[in-house]
């Protein structure tokens, strides 16, 4: 049975597992650490860092460095680099692809299938986007779970008595939280609710504005300008948050951050776990409207919950636990990993996927797994009214159809906007698409019968199809939401990095032929100095070492093809060759 992967497409870090022999196994990335920073970096010279590498360059590289791009997965945002626009799905594409690239090479084989975690409050476009990335990253994405799903999976039925329990999943970007029961090998999410602007990231800019707003108080010196010194205090802030989840104190001390008139000013400065609670005290009270919500979705109250699960980095923050144990009168759970559990969890759920299609037995095939969709869709009907067609916290997959009518006499098509989110007017919620039907046969208003039918799949993704019962003939939808990539776009997309993939590895090859010459030419410039070797084979060799030297030369690695290498090879033969025969 091929392998799947598990990824936590996380804002801060990503994690990746696979199953092994019936048991979840961590993927370590290239540099042999359990989680890679979701960072991306384009140097100078064109190479693209991944992870590790691409944050240690970032102080230097800072307006070529992205970070967090989780945070813009499905809006309009573009970064452009050397004059061409990347769009998120394109940038996480490329975190995507390394993740699978150090699969690959630690598993010794190919891989193609993955589960990737998702937020459980995206929205159908973000969830797109995210399946999208992975499709230019070369995956197969068989599902996209929700990660408190996931965490519920890694966490298992193997705890006794039938359960519900919270999933509370404080991540670098992203909040959420879930009601599920386990029970009988069935995983349900009874209900979910978040928030998509809150993570570890804010913690870390409380901390950046503190260090900003001191420095500027203290010196006189406003550093939000300087674009190097933003990169080092951002740095400096993630590091303080985490020695204040295990310290009271923490020393941050930046030296060298700036110059002003000759004069060289070095920052230091002590922060205490108090100050830091203080600073941060209404992102931790902002969690505590999604919990009840949860709570009041499923109507049952927190003296019913069994456990508290604590997922992602950010649930480390001492306050965080407290306000978790104050919210629910419970101590959360502390024996999964938080940073690892929900990749560990999508890995599960590939597994089960792909055993699914075999006879064979393994692990925790019998599992039924039930998500429901995060946020009502509704459709704008007259007056600007959000018209709700499938609920929040319904079980997937649902399929729904509707009937509607004209509103205008004779009208040759309708446009009917869909919408997700929870208010009560179009304006207040999110556009997902517009769908336009075509060719209605003309009639008074309210007297055609418009049949619009919504399909949820297990990815919480919808599509669309609409049928006029009048004639019985079904018509097509345009979708038209400038968020969404089209297939176009996305082939596009697959075709340049699968060409930058190759460009990489000539660019490799050629470093590699580069750094031969240089030991080549270190070793023939010895050889020339024997006296003894006769006039005419130095002649030749010095010649062959001037035309190595003109290759190596023209060589621009932005540019560089096989035929340069070919080149440089044939030159470092003969050198060879001519060294041979002395």
């Amino acid at each position: 049975m091929s392998k799947v992967l598990g990824i936590d497409l996380g804002t801060t870090n990503c994690c990746v597992f696979v199953v092994e022999y019936d048991s979840p196994t961590i993927i370590p990335s290239s540099d042999g650490k359990r989680t890679t920073p979701s960072v991306v970096a384009f140097t100078k010279n064109q190479d693209r860092l991944i992870g590790t590498q691409a944050v240690r360059q970032a102080v230097v590289n800072p307006e070529r460095t992205i970070f967090s791009i989780k945070r813009k997965m499905g809006t309009d945002y573009k970064i452009n680099i050397d004059g061409k626009d990347y769009i998120p799905q394109e940038i996480s594409s490329m975190i995507l692809r390394q993740l699978k690239k150090d699969a690959e090479n630690y598993l010794g084989e190919e891989i193609k299938d993955a589960v990737i975690t998702v937020p459980a409050y995206f929205n159908d476009i973000q969830r797109q986007a995210t399946k999208d990335a992975g499709r230019i990253a070369g995956l197969n994405v068989l599902r996209i779970i929700n990660e408190p799903t996931a965490a519920a999976l890694a966490y298992g039925l193997n705890h006794g008595e039938n359960q519900k329990i919270m999933v509370y999943d404080l991540g670098g970007g992203t909040f959420d939280v879930s009601i599920i029961e386990i029970s009988d090998g069935v995983i349900e999410v009874l209900s979910t609710s978040g928030d998509n602007h809150l993570g570890g990231d804010d913690f870390n800019e409380e901390i950046e504005k503190w260090i900003v707003e001191t420095f500027k108080k203290e010196k006189g010196i406003d550093l939000s300008k300087n674009i190097s010194a933003l990169q080092r205090i951002k740095e400096a802030s993630e590091l303080a948050k985490r020695e204040l989840s295990t310290s009271f104190t923490t020393m941050i001390s930046l030296p060298f951050i700036t110059e002003e008139k000759g004069i060289v000013f070095h920052l230091e400065k002590e922060l205490t776990r108090e100050k830091f609670e203080s600073l941060t005290k209404h992102l931790v009270d902002r969690t505590k409207i999604p919990v009840e919500k949860a709570l009041n979705d499923v109507g049952i109250a927190k003296s019913e919950l069994s456990k508290v699960i604590l997922v992602g980095g950010s649930t480390r923050i001492p306050a965080v636990m407290k306000k978790v144990k104050e919210l629910t009168n419970l101590k959360p759970t502390q024996n999964i990993n938080p940073d690892e559990c929900v990749a560990e969890g999508a890995a599960i759920q590939g597994h089960i996927l792909k055993s699914s299609e075999s006879t064979a037995l393994t692990i925790k095939n019998d599992i039924l797994l039930l998500d429901v969709i995060p946020l009502s869709l509704s459709i704008e009907t007259v007056g600007g009214i959000a018209t709700r067609i499938i609920e929040r916290n319904t079980t997937l997959p649902i399929k729904y159809s509707r009937v509607f009518s004209t509103a205008a006499n004779y009208q040759p098509s309708v446009e009917i906007k869909v919408l997700q989110g929870e208010r009560p007017m179009a304006v207040d919620n999110t556009l997902i698409g517009n769908f336009i039907l075509k060719g209605i046969k003309k009639a008074p208003a309210g007297v055609p019968q418009i049949e619009v039918t919504f399909d949820v799949d297990t990815n919480g993704i919808l599509n669309v199809s609409a049928k006029d019962l009048d004639t019985g003939k079904e018509k097509s939808i345009t979708i038209t939401s400038k968020e969404k990539m089209s297939e176009e776009a996305i082939q596009q997309a697959i075709a340049e990095a699968q060409k930058y993939e190759k460009t990489d590895n000539i660019r490799k090859k050629c470093l590699e032929k580069i750094n031969i010459s240089k030991q080549l030419l270190n070793q023939t410039e010895l050889i020339l100095k024997n006296k003894k070797i006769d006039k005419n084979v130095k002649k030749e060799l010095k010649k062959e070492i001037q035309n190595l030297k003109l290759l190596l030369n023209k060589i621009d690695l932005s540019k560089v093809v096989e035929e340069d290498i070919y080149n440089i090879d044939v030159s470092i033969n003969k050198i060879n060759s001519i060294i041979n025969n002395l």
